[in-house]
C-alpha cells in the first residue's frame, strides 16, 4: 500500500525540515506510475532495484541492488564521559556511568508542545526540548570534518544498571546542525536552525524482554546488565560541519505507554506499582555502551 503522503503533497518538506526537492512528485513519476502501468496495464518495463531510498541530509534519491548496500561497513559509536560520543571507547579501566531518575509520573514527551493527535512530524522534530531534561542523557561527536552517510541497520548496545526491577530504554539518533545554520527564507514559525537537533531515528525497548520475548525477566537492582536491540534502518547523511548525537531516556509518552518500572503485569498495574527508578548508563571499563551504525563507504 502506498502511503497517502506520496499522493497528497509535493513532499518537499516535513515539519521544520526542507528537503530541497519534490520527493513525492519524483516517487509518483519514477516508481508508482511505472509500477502500476507495468502490473495493471502491461505497459512499459519494470526494472526497480532492491531498494530505492531517499537519503535525507544529502537529500538525494539512490538506487541499491541490495539492502543494506554492498559497499557498507559497520562502525561503532561509543558513549563516553562528559557527554562525548566517538568512534573509540574512552580510555582507562575504571568503570564510569551517567545517571538519571526516570519518573513515570513525569515521563519524557515524544514531542514538544501539545497536539490533539499524534503527528508525523515528530519523526524529524527538534530534540532540544528533550536534551534540556535531567532524565535524558545526550552524547555528541566533535564537529564532523567530512560527510558520513548511514545506509542500513542501527543497533543499540547498552550496559545499564537500575534501582528497580524493570525499565524501558529509548535510544535516539540525532543530527545536530551547526551554530551558523541559517534560518529558512520563509519562516512563519520563527524556527532557529542554529543548533537544531533533528531526530533521525528513535526506538524504544522494554527491558524485561532483553533476553527473550517469550520469557520476560526482572532486573536485579544494581546489577550491570546488557540491553541490546535493533533500531529501524537508516538512510541519512550527516553533513560536514554537523555533529552526531545519541540521546538515551526511559520514557517516550504517549507514543509508548508508561512502564511502572516494577516487574508486574503492566496492563493490570495499580497506581502504587508506578515508581521512580535511578538508571545508570555505563560507558567505560568492561561495560561500554555503544551504538553500531552501517556506514556507506565512499
Amino acid at each position: 500500500m502506498v502511503p497517502r503522503g506520496w499522493e497528497r503533497a509535493e513532499g518537499d518538506f516535513l515539519g521544520d525540515i526542507n528537503f530541497g526537492t519534490k520527493t513525492s512528485v519524483w516517487f509518483r513519476e519514477n516508481v508508482e506510475l511505472p509500477f502500476f502501468n507495468y502490473y495493471l496495464k502491461g505497459k512499459g518495463s519494470m526494472d526497480l532495484p532492491e531498494a530505492t531510498v531517499f537519503i535525507t541530509g544529502e537529500n538525494k534519491w539512490h538506487k541499491f541492488d541490495t539492502w543494506p548496500p554492498k559497499n557498507t561497513s559497520e562502525k561503532t559509536l561509543y558513549l563516553q564521559p562528559g557527554g562525548k560520543l566517538g568512534f573509540e571507547a574512552a580510555k582507562g579501566g575504571a568503570s564510569a556511568f551517567d545517571e538519571y531518575v526516570s519518573d513515570p509520573a513525569a515521563p519524557v514527551p515524544y514531542q514538544e508542545g501539545v497536539q490533539q493527535n499524534r503527528t508525523r512530524e515528530y519523526m524529524i522534530d527538534d530534540q532540544r526540548f528533550a536534551s534540556r531534561r535531567p532524565d535524558v542523557k545526550s552524547y555528541q561527536t566533535d564537529t564532523l570534518t567530512q560527510d558520513i552517510t548511514l545506509a542500513g541497520p542501527v543497533i543499540a548496545d547498552l550496559f545499564t544498571s537500575i534501582s528497580t526491577t524493570d525499565a524501558d530504554f529509548v535510544v535516539k539518533l540525532i543530527d545536530v546542525y551547526p551554530e551558523d545554520e541559517p534560518n529558512p527564507a520563509v519562516n512563519p514559525k520563527n524556527i532557529t536552525m542554529a543548533g537544531y537537533q533533528m531526530l533521525v531515528r528513535g526506538e524504544l525497548f522494554r527491558g524485561r524482554y532483553r533476553n527473550s520475548f517469550e520469557k520476560p525477566e526482572a532486573f536485579e537492582p544494581g546489577k550491570v546488565t546488557k540491553v541490546k536491540y535493533d533500531l529501524p534502518d537508516v538512510g541519512h547523511t550527516f553533513k560536514k560541519g554537523h555533529r552526531i548525537m545519541v540521546q538515551v531516556q526511559s520514557s517516550w509518552f504517549p507514543l509508548i505507554d508508561r512502564n511502572p518500572q516494577k516487574f508486574v503485569d503492566i496492563y493490570h498495574a495499580k497506581d502504587s506499582d508506578f515508581q521512580k527508578s535511578t538508571i545508570r548508563i555505563h560507558h567505560q571499563g568492561a561495560a561500554v555502551s555503544n551504538i553500531k551504525i552501517t556506514v556507506l563507504d565512499n
